[in-house]
């Protein structure tokens, strides 16, 4: 299969380009809300998230972080994947893959069938052949009126501890509202090296910062810090909030993407050890329980932590590097 996949791109590549269809021609508006209403239904990473923005901003099109949001409340998930679910997308794929999922929301109006594919073809021509309905002898698509959930997967939270917004996957977490005390690190290596030593409680909130776009730099996924909590038994237990970012196949009440980050003096870098936490998936708040004033005080007397790097590509790519919660682009100011 991969091998005609792969022949009948080519084709169709070479078919685009004789009809001058343009990268811009497809990446619109609606093909970016038919994006995340993908991603919903399909259960799919955090990621996503940073890769739209950064996508629409070198498209020219306007995306908020706030529009994931307003997808996901209408969005259901239909696709019961992995690290939540049961299957994996081999599974998704043999039981009618994406023009499936696509299929159902162009049904029930969540997709816009209009939106120029590169094919030349719209969404719904595309989708003309596709059954309206999932196969009935399988249970990795399910049927509309039973989904996994009922609304998106990927929250935005907002609070004092992240004002322009950070990500987390709420879907298939057993305890969607943890207060706690703040456990702060201010790498990742050192975040890791405290949970193997057994120096992480249940009841606590991680806070991994200086990990974000400037503050990496580069914002690398953090896989072993999260891969450790769930090996320590603390899974359902402990939160873990990160200016950073993390693999798809993280598990439990993890946020990331807390922008502002650390880097740039964000309200997580103003976080100290013992500071209680919330953070409540269903109000979709990140919250540090510490008065304003105290925040004020605690922002007047922080100091900028000398960068990583000071000559190189990656001082550069740091200096020039924006928010997460704008896709973390390079040229946003140069404009």
């Amino acid at each position: 299969e991969k091998a005609d996949s792969a022949e009948k791109s080519a084709f169709v590549l070479v078919e685009a380009i004789r009809q001058q269809i343009l990268p811009r021609d497809i990446l619109t508006r609606k093909a970016f809300e038919n994006a995340i209403a993908v991603i919903m239904a399909v259960g799919g990473s955090t990621n996503s998230v940073l890769h739209l923005l950064g996508i629409a901003h070198s498209a020219g099109v306007e995306l908020s972080i706030d529009d994931f949001e307003t997808i996901r409340a209408k969005v259901p998930v239909l696709c019961d994947l992995k690290p939540s679910g049961r299957y994996v997308t081999v599974n998704l794929h043999r039981a009618g893959g994406i023009p499936q999922v696509m299929k159902m929301l162009l049904v029930h109006d969540l997709l816009h069938g209009d939106a120029l594919t590169i094919s030349g073809k719209t969404i719904a021509q595309v989708l003309e052949n596709v059954p309206d309905q999932p196969p009935a002898d399988q249970d990795v698509i399910r049927p509309w009126d039973n989904p996994v959930y009922a609304q998106g997967h990927l929250a935005i939270l907002k609070g004092n501890l992240a004002t322009e917004g950070s990500v987390a996957k709420i879907t298939g977490v057993k305890n969607p509202q943890i207060t706690g005390p703040a456990r702060v690190f201010e790498s990742e290596e050192a975040c890791l090296n405290a949970i193997l030593a057994g120096k992480i409680n249940s009841g606590d909130v991680i806070v991994v910062r200086y990990e974000g776009p400037k503050g990496g730099p580069g914002m690398r996924e953090m896989l072993a810090p999260t891969s450790a909590i769930i090996g320590a038994g603390l899974g359902d237990s402990v939160g873990l909030i990160t200016d950073g970012r993390f693999s798809g196949g993280t598990y439990g009440m993890v946020v990331g993407h807390v922008a502002p980050e650390a880097a740039v003096g964000g309200a997580i870098a103003l976080v100290q050890e013992g500071d209680m936490i919330t953070i409540d998936a269903h109000q979709r708040s990140l919250q540090l329980n510490v008065s304003d004033q105290e925040l004020e005080q605690r922002r007047a007397s922080w100091q900028r932590p000398k960068p990583r790097y000071t000559t190189g590509v990656l001082a550069k790519y740091a200096t020039l590097v924006s928010s997460s919660s704008v896709g973390a682009v390079t040229d946003l100011d140069l404009g």
